[in-house]
């Protein structure tokens, strides 16, 4: 007896005809033509069943905060930063709360179920640290919300910072962050990345790190980044995000680098709509892609997630919290557009991201968390190409989310029809 059946699934890993059965919130059952009762059958009609979508980079404190104090004029990532400093003695917690969670109801309709955002902890009131805690808890039933202790202004250039994170993390805060390349100095980004690994091999905590976010090729933090993931044994436990200096670097130096980060288990995450939009600003023309070097990361081994990073907020205006945005604006400025190409990029936005916030449960085998999503596509490079409509999302075999199929109704001169752009060979 299951409480729900889906019947004539599409998975990810191209088999169809599977129906999963579901019990008690988990996965029971992964075959064709599955016998037994349910409560409920929902038949999939061959479209594409997927585990939920998982965004391994966020700004959940500043999101949906477009506007305030001012807009970003230059639409650079310094101004960005000194624009959220103006916020930042402008928050209250409830104004915090309020729009966090009112961006994990897009998520959750998006089938966006899992998100790590990074928080600032430079404001010594740690205000945000709290709000988020608190949305935390609330989104729990329907959401995994995971938080990065991050020193926007650098953990040694802001006085205090580094009590702040540690206060931060005392509190509940899950992994620990930081922002090497905009400590005051080289030198001083290198000790900052040094004292954050030894504080996350102390505490036996997960490290991610804003790393070389910059246009500049000698900005190369990563590298003292995976040597102390080697050093302290945090292998497997270390994130570099964005590592957008990585486009500019030489190609020698590159290839010392990434057997590196290979060897130190260090993960990779790009932020493909941030990226783009903040780098390359001081360039005229040919202008940079702005994004790290993805194709090459996956080929040396190194997992690679993509994350949406900012939805309006003074970094960017845009955004809704579609992965599959993110996951198809990776592909093209990637060059990613083989078959494997666009699967691997499926995989930055899904499976790839699960491994690296360690989530529990996640995937679509007997014993695995009832947590899917039901795709208007019959695979992931169309799911990719139409930005598929979420026809349901399901948290624990519940239906938390629905939305109608897309189609256009035409009325042509002697040929009314009904579009519907899911093509089937």
């Amino acid at each position: 007896m299951f409480d729900l059946i889906l019947r004539n699934c599409s998975l990810p890993d191209g088999r169809r005809g599977i129906d999963i059965g579901i019990r008690d919130g988990r996965i029971t059952a992964v075959e064709t033509t599955l016998a037994g009762e349910a409560g409920e059958v929902i038949d999939a009609a061959g479209q594409l069943v997927t585990p939920p979508f998982v965004d391994a980079h966020f700004h959940m404190d500043a999101t949906l905060s477009y506007g305030l104090p001012r807009v970003n004029q230059s639409g650079t990532l310094l101004e960005g930063i000194a624009l959220w400093g103006e916020l930042k003695p402008l928050l209250t917690q409830e104004a915090l709360v309020e729009r966090a969670l009112a961006y994990c109801d897009w998520a959750v309709a998006k089938g966006l179920l899992a998100i790590r955002s990074h928080v600032d902890v430079c404001d010594p009131r740690l205000l945000a640290v709290e709000a988020l805690l608190h949305v935390k808890d609330r989104v729990r039933p329907y959401l995994d919300l995971q938080l990065v202790a991050f020193p926007q202004d650098g953990v040694l250039r802001s006085p205090g910072a580094l009590d702040n994170l540690k206060r931060a993390l005392d509190m509940g805060v899950d992994v620990v962050g930081g922002i090497p390349h905009f400590e005051r100095t080289m030198a001083d980004g290198a000790e900052s990345v040094r004292i954050l690994c030894e504080l996350a091999a102390e505490r036996g905590l997960p490290v991610d790190m804003h790393c070389d976010e910059s246009d500049d090729p000698l900005s190369r933090h990563v590298e003292t980044l995976a040597f102390h993931a080697q050093r302290l044994g945090l292998q497997g436990r270390v994130t570099g995000s964005h590592l957008t200096s990585m486009h500019s670097m030489d190609n020698y130096y590159v290839s010392k680098l990434l057997p590196l980060m290979a060897e130190a288990g260090v993960a990779a995450v790009a932020n493909p709509l941030i990226n783009i939009t903040l780098q390359g600003r001081h360039d005229s023309y040919p202008k940079r892609r702005g994004m790290t070097r993805v194709p090459e990361l996956l080929a040396a081994g190194i997992p690679v997630a993509f994350g949406h990073d900012c939805v309006m907020d003074p970094w960017y205006s845009l955004g809704s919290g579609d992965m599959l945005e993110v996951a198809a604006m990776g592909l093209h400025v990637a060059q990613m557009t083989s078959q494997d190409g666009m699967r691997a990029c499926f995989a930055a936005v899904t499976a790839t991201p699960a491994r690296i916030l360690g989530l529990d449960g996640y995937g679509l085998e007997p014993g695995c968390r009832a947590d899917l999503v039901l795709l208007q596509a019959g695979d992931p490079v169309e799911a990719l190409r139409l930005r598929a409509t979420r026809l349901l999302v399901l948290r624990a075999g519940r239906i938390v989310a629905r939305s109608p199929a897309a189609v256009a109704v035409l009325d042509l001169p002697g040929r009314p029809s009904r579009v519907d752009f899911v093509h089937r060979t």
